[in-house]
């Protein structure tokens, strides 16, 4: 019986720039070829104070230069389990919407004060879904994804929401890019 080796093949550490966080993200790895195409996911609570969001990261390689470009915000669950409360009313969503380099898939995540009718209800599901398809369709994917860190997005449709209903919360609970052009 004959022993064969296996060959070992150096791993070591890669910087991959991100561009909307802080934080320095490095990845173990053989080759920057094969950190390509990876995800990486980056709890952005510390950043936010406390608001824990994800962010999913896709790796790109160009010509060598490792790159992470954003492919999905989530707001965690144990958050949204946190600022329940007892006599309030929340109204989620779900829809694909175009923005202006794709297709996008968003889930708004709304708390009002206290209980509301159904029709209510319906009427913020409805404004939201307008508010945010208008937003929506003018910017890049970039500029959404620094929106909704940053809570742009979430101010202004608090503010427009107001009208129908004051809120307690209002958030994006999920944006993930469907199919890019």
């Amino acid at each position: 019986m004959v022993k064969t080796s296996k060959k070992t093949i150096k791993k070591s550490f890669f910087e991959i720039s991100a561009p909307f966080t802080s934080s320095k993200i490095s990845l173990y790895g053989e080759s920057p070829e094969s950190l390509a195409e990876k995800t990486v996911k980056l709890d952005l609570t510390k950043d936010l104070k406390g608001k824990s969001l994800e962010l999913k990261l896709r790796i790109k390689n160009n010509n060598g230069e490792l790159r992470a470009e954003p492919e999905m915000i989530e707001l965690v669950g144990s958050y949204i389990r946190r600022v329940m409360r007892k006599g309030v009313d929340y109204v989620e969503d779900s829809f694909i919407t175009e923005t202006r380099e794709g297709l996008a898939q968003v889930k708004p995540f709304l708390l009002t004060r206290k209980r509301v009718s159904k029709a209510i209800q319906r009427a913020l599901r409805n404004e939201t879904k307008k508010f945010i398809e208008v937003y929506l369709k003018t910017r890049t994917y970039q500029e959404i994804f620094s929106d909704i860190i940053t809570n742009k997005l979430q101010k202004n449709l608090s503010s427009k929401l107001k009208k129908i209903y004051p809120l307690a919360l209002c958030e994006i609970r999920i944006f993930s890019i469907i199919k890019k052009k």
